[in-house]
């Protein structure tokens, strides 16, 4: 048992990537590079913004606020690796340094599964009890569902590292991705990957059928609610306010469901990374734009930030 440890733990990965297309290397590095620049100016600006804008001190951006932080992480544990492996020659990672990122990455992801069904949870209670919100969403409320989410998120990335730390694995292995994700450890696996495959199954499952549950629950109610209202006018506010969430929500879940219904080939795995990087690269720059741009209260205060700027470099 020890010599199976000292091997998987000597053990090497070699991350493909999209070395199959040598000649677009530089342009995916250009265009990750950008991406990344945006995700992480986009999430930690957003975070500053709620900050120094009182207005913004409500329950609804506090969480907003952790979802940012999230989407940082999360881009962070994936994007430095894509980015180092479309310029240099050797992709190899070793086992202790996959595990790493796969460990960081799944805690961000399963965080960020919860924290979308919390803020679900947080329109309902605005748009069907708004006399009620600030009572019932208090602080200490708040502060318990962001800590669950992100406590969650550690159970299961530990939990899942586990049985993957009981697996075997010798010399160099070869994985056909840009990121340690766990069906590409497994599969270069010596051992039989059987019992980590379904806790990963039944964990994935329950993941993602509680937080939609929960997500669609809240919705149901708040069109129920909307619909009752006497004035077109305050049914399209309460849905307004609902917009942003939703599209980060589609955006979020549709990848996920998408990436479970793509079958497992050979031929899909051009499929599976490019649905990936969507997942990974993509959704955490998207998040602090959509809310961004739809929102007035975070537009003000991101004009106001330009105009102190501008103001500053004249004096």
């Amino acid at each position: 048992m020890l010599n199976q440890e000292n091997q998987s733990a000597e053990a090497t990965f070699i991350l493909l990537g999209f070395s199959e297309y040598p000649q677009l290397q530089m342009p995916l590095f250009l265009i990750f590079l950008t991406i990344y620049t945006v995700t992480v100016l986009g999430n930690l600006g957003m975070i500053v913004i709620i900050k120094i804008n009182p207005k913004l001190h409500t329950p609804m951006y506090y969480f907003l606020s952790h979802l940012s932080f999230v989407d940082f992480c999360y881009s962070t544990a994936v994007t430095p690796k894509l980015l180092e492996n479309l310029v240099v020659e050797d992709r190899t990672v070793s086992f202790t340094a996959c595990i790493m990122q796969f460990i960081f990455a799944c805690i961000f992801v399963v965080t960020e599964t919860f924290m979308l069904a919390v803020m679900a949870y947080d329109r309902f209670v605005a748009v069907c009890n708004p006399l009620l919100y600030m009572v019932v969403m208090s602080q200490k409320l708040c502060s318990l569902l962001v800590g669950a989410s992100y406590s969650w998120g550690i159970v299961c990335s530990l939990t899942l590292t586990y049985f993957l730390l009981k697996l075997s694995f010798r010399g160099n292995s070869i994985i056909n991705n840009f990121v340690c994700e766990h069906a590409a450890i497994v599969s270069v696996s010596c051992s039989d990957p059987y019992i980590s495959q379904k806790i990963i199954l039944v964990s994935a499952t329950f993941n993602e059928v509680s937080s939609l549950m929960i997500i669609l629950t809240s919705y149901v109610f708040i069109f129920i609610t909307v619909m009752k209202m006497p004035s077109i006018g305050g049914r399209h506010k309460a849905f307004s306010t609902c917009a942003s969430h939703l599209t980060a929500i589609t955006i979020f879940h549709g990848t996920i469901l998408f990436l479970y219904c793509v079958p497992d080939s050979k031929s899909s795995w051009l499929m599976v990374k490019v649905a990936s990087v969507f997942y990974t690269v993509v959704i955490p720059m998207l998040n602090p734009l959509i809310y961004s741009f739809r929102n007035k209260d975070v537009k003000e205060t991101v004009k106001k930030l330009i105009n102190i700027e501008l103001f500053c470099d004249k004096m």
